[in-house]
């Protein structure tokens, strides 16, 4: 039987698993706090032990490694084991407790977690000899990195917390159809959140302990407009509902950089099965992480800001986002799952 090109399901990445090509400090699983590192079309990866404090992002480029730079780069090491705070500001190099030894007709892209990005955390996967973030190379061996710079709210982090998922490709990009993605803030309730500067810490693992009213302040309903202030992060919804078909899987995308000034979805990965109704997901929106740029800029009702991209999956997964439960599943306006209204 030919295996086919595309993303791998849930299925493959287990046999990548079994087989080495994907291979960790401990076990890759479930745990008690956290139910499942694999998902249908993902792969979560999961800090390690230490985190080292850069003066600045770096990638190492062909022929070198990413510790080649510590002693230009790294300014001290934080000792992540009993949790350790990542502060708004700085920018942080910390390796992942996963390694991979690909195929050679194998690569793999990484994007941050729907959570992480609605905490305006900026995240990118590193790799040895790596030229671009994000990307590992096929036929990659060797061990992954992710730099952290939290941009609103300082976050508290411990080893084993996953920030960033990994989807696995067989084959080139094969791109199937795109869908243009636009802002909903049409309504005379609440549209859309701002982050408050100078909030408290948020801690990843303390899913529902936080209370929102302390980290963001709700957007009302304006006339179907209101102004992005510069470097303000925001919490917005798409108006169009987002379906993946179980035998797609898509990523948000940019939809041009010269269509204004403020950069829209940090978290991109939708697994197969979003948004579709027979997992309870009908009416499903995409969230977007929209912040200002340089200038105030005037956001309207139905301006296009992302496109889904769709790729086809290698095989259909065994199972489907939210089969098992899901914060995202079904939404509309959300914040991460860290925060309870």
């Amino acid at each position: 039987m030919s295996v086919k090109n595309g993303i791998l399901p849930e299925q493959a990445i287990l046999q990548l698993i079994d087989s080495d090509a994907v291979s960790a400090e401990t076990s890759i699983g479930a745990t008690d706090t956290h139910p499942t590192q694999i998902q249908p079309a993902s792969l979560d990866l999961r800090l390690g032990h230490i985190a080292y404090r850069l003066r600045a992002s770096y990638l190492p480029g062909a022929g070198r490694k990413v510790r080649d730079d510590f002693d230009d780069v790294v300014m001290h090491k934080v000792d992540l084991s009993d949790g350790a705070v990542l502060e708004t500001g700085c920018v942080y190099l910390v390796p992942l407790q996963e390694a991979l030894n690909l195929p050679a007709d194998l690569s793999a892209a990484a994007n941050p977690k729907s959570s992480t990005g609605r905490l305006d955390v900026f995240t990118r996967v590193i790799t040895d000899g790596g030229e671009a973030f994000d990307a590992v190379p096929p036929g990659y061996s060797g061990p992954l990195y992710v730099e952290i710079a939290p941009r609103t709210f300082s976050i508290l982090v411990r080893p084993g917390d996953r920030l960033v998922q990994l989807r696995f490709r067989r084959g080139p990009i094969s791109i199937l159809e795109t869908q243009t993605v636009s802002i909903d803030l049409k309504g005379d309730g609440i549209v859309g959140y701002r982050a408050k500067r100078h909030s408290g810490l948020v801690d990843v693992a303390h899913v529902g302990g936080h209370a929102a009213r302390d980290y963001w302040e709700p957007i009302e309903g304006r006339g179907g407009s209101f102004i992005l202030d510069p470097e303000e992060f925001y919490i917005l919804a798409s108006k169009e509902s987002v379906m993946i078909p179980e035998n797609m899987a898509a990523e948000m995308a940019p939809i041009a950089p010269e269509i204004g000034e403020f950069r829209a979805h940090y978290a991109g990965f939708f697994d197969p099965g979003f948004g579709v109704a027979a997992v309870g997901g009908a009416g499903s929106r995409a969230v977007l992480e929209v912040r200002g740029r340089d200038v105030p800029f005037i956001l309207r009702d139905g301006q296009p800001v992302a496109k889904l991209v769709f790729e086809a999956m290698a095989q259909t997964p065994t199972s489907l986002y939210g089969q098992n439960g899901s914060h995202y599943q079904a939404q509309g306006l959300r914040l991460s799952k860290h925060f309870k209204m």
